[in-house]
């Protein structure tokens, strides 16, 4: 890598990087999306903590301010209405530090990203046969 930036090799060692309370923050995240998608896989892409569910399921990171949140496209379009008063782009949400995260709203994304996967391969599945 270059630069001054660390290459993770777990979600362990990446949320160990980080302050106590951001830890915290960190593992509360990995949990909820853990429970909400439970045959997703853990891993490290783009330096990030990432779940994989045929394909990439959403990734997380802590920056300065802000949990990045990363659901794809669709995870932020689905959910637009009650993502408002979160700063948004196309495939990402900055939840900050200074205000509650909202889990349960993390737990629909998460939720609906894996169904949204899951359609996508059997669809795949369907075509080859």
């Amino acid at each position: 890598m270059k630069g001054n930036k660390a290459a993770y090799g777990s979600i362990d060692e990446y949320i160990s990087a980080f302050p106590p309370e951001i830890q915290d923050t960190l593992q509360t995240m990995r949990q909820v999306i853990q429970e909400s998608a439970p045959e997703a896989k853990e891993k490290i892409s783009y330096q990030m903590p990432t779940f994989e569910l045929h394909g990439n399921l959403v990734h997380f990171a802590a920056f300065k301010k802000h949990i990045g949140f990363y659901p794809a496209p669709d995870g932020v379009e689905e959910f637009q209405e009650e993502l408002k008063e979160y700063q948004t782009s196309k495939g990402a949400i900055q939840f900050p530090f200074d205000t509650p995260v909202p889990y349960e709203l993390i737990r629909r994304i998460v939720k609906f990203r894996a169904s949204r996967n899951v359609e996508k391969s059997e669809s795949k599945t369907k075509k080859k046969k």
